[in-house]
């Protein structure tokens, strides 16, 4: 078996101070239900920026500005295939979500949200990364009566 490396894409959109976290449909082989950043994998040829919002679009419906890339990680998902991450900060000129079929829900999730939903993966590249501190969204809901 021949090892293979995948790259992919992940975007961390922000939209009036809240960032989007989808949700995998139940009937998907790789993370069935969990939640993530909208993204997939780079196609042969694409630029990172190109593929990237390509599959924003495809995947949430939605128009970004790529800010910048926030940070880079991988894993090994088979035996025989390591996936290398490129996640991009990226601001929404809308918060019409328009879900593919591989997503259930979709949530525009505070700080205290995406602790909650997405998984303890992604949680702690998040944490080693301080991309809190990096991305402008509300802390909690007292913040957003005020």
């Amino acid at each position: 078996m021949e090892n293979k490396i995948v790259v992919a894409l992940k975007a961390i959109i922000i939209y009036n101070r809240k960032a989007l976290i989808i949700q995998r449909s139940y009937g998907d082989m790789s993370g069935s239900g969990s939640w993530e950043f909208a993204g997939g994998k780079l196609e042969f040829g694409e630029d990172l920026e190109t593929g990237l919002k390509r599959e924003i679009t495809e995947e949430v419906g939605l128009t970004v500005k790529i800010e910048r890339l926030l940070y880079a990680s991988t894993f090994q998902s088979k035996e025989n295939r390591q996936t290398v991450i490129l996640n991009y900060l990226c601001h929404s000129f809308s918060d019409q979500v328009v879900l593919s079929e591989e997503h259930e829900k979709f949530i525009w999730a505070d700080k205290k949200t995406m602790k909650k939903y997405l998984t303890k993966g992604i949680l702690h590249d998040i944490e080693i990364n301080r991309i809190f501190e990096q991305i402008d969204i509300v802390e909690d809901e007292k913040q957003i009566e005020k």
